[in-house]
């Protein structure tokens, strides 16, 4: 077992660490998820809401059990772990085609997606038309439809931020300990789809500054956070990032070919992507390096 541990911003000692090994060995009846959940709860591991930080608990535990610190009891057979890949292999049929002026999409609807046809139907647009597909948050995230009328014209996603980026890092200017305790003040956007039928020059960029408007409130009614920064990554061999330069989002830089969640860095090969930054404050820098962010 590892002296101390950083993972997902918080740092775990000594005695963190073995009670997470006790609770597995103890608890080795319940479903892996059940242990994660009681490690939360006598860790006191939470998001500002109040909700308890299971997804992040259940990676690190995983983690720790693949470095054989501790064991975990097997997969429970009941279909398979999480949300399956959506099963696309039926065609669907498109809807009529919008094309027309971007005034004449208005007024856009933000909305979050509820209930489990909407989540089905959402899902098998990402995996379906999106070039990274669609695959399960950890995390804190929104997922929401874009809107006219009852038109379905867009797909976003809105998750945790990357735990590091040099250039993102380096336009803020904070030290790795301010990164930890505000990290969470970032919110990124880790996909957006415009369905292939709609064809409307700037609407991608009117939807962004919409989402800039709405995402605080409902970031903050989620999970007890009031976002300060807005983060998305463009793979710059595929797109030019024409829709968030349009809606004054910053480029600060590239990433260095590492997955978002590489604290090691280990993970090489990866594509090289532009790093593009919405401040939703005007002292966005100053809160990040300052010791409260709101």
């Amino acid at each position: 077992m590892p002296a101390s541990l950083t993972f997902c911003g918080r740092t775990f000692g000594s005695d963190e660490l073995e009670l997470m090994r006790q609770i597995a060995a103890e608890f080795s009846a319940l479903g892996v998820t059940e242990i994660a959940r009681t490690v939360c709860e006598l860790l006191e591991w939470k998001r500002p809401s109040g909700g308890l930080k299971n997804h992040e608990c259940r990676r690190l535990l995983e983690r720790l059990a693949a470095e054989g610190a501790l064991a975990l009891p097997e997969l429970r057979k009941l279909g398979g772990r999480g949300p399956r890949r959506v099963d696309i292999s039926q065609q669907r049929r498109e809807p009529e085609s919008v094309e027309c002026a971007a005034w004449e999409c208005e007024p856009l609807e933000l909305a979050l997606v509820e209930g489990r046809a909407e989540s089905r139907l959402w899902r098998e647009h990402l995996e379906r038309y999106h070039y990274l597909g669609c695959h399960v948050s950890f995390g804190a995230h929104l997922r929401y439809w874009v809107r006219n009328r009852d038109r379905e014209l867009a797909c976003l996603l809105w998750t945790s931020p990357a735990w590091k980026m040099k250039a993102r890092d380096a336009w803020i200017g904070w030290s790795d300990e301010q990164r930890q305790r505000n990290l969470q003040s970032f919110v990124n956007n880790g996909r957006f789809l415009i369905l292939p039928w709609v064809r409307v020059k700037g609407l991608a960029s009117k939807i962004l500054a919409l989402s800039a408007r709405h995402l605080r409130h409902d970031w903050q009614t989620r999970y007890g956070q009031r976002p300060l920064l807005l983060e998305t990554l463009v793979d710059a061999t595929r797109f030019r990032g024409t829709c968030y330069r349009a809606a004054n989002w910053i480029h600060v830089g590239q990433t260095a070919g590492r997955g978002r969640m590489d604290r090691e860095h280990q993970k090489h090969g990866q594509a090289i992507k532009d790093i593009y930054i919405y401040p939703l404050v005007r002292d966005a820098r100053q809160r990040l390096c300052g010791d409260f962010t709101r």
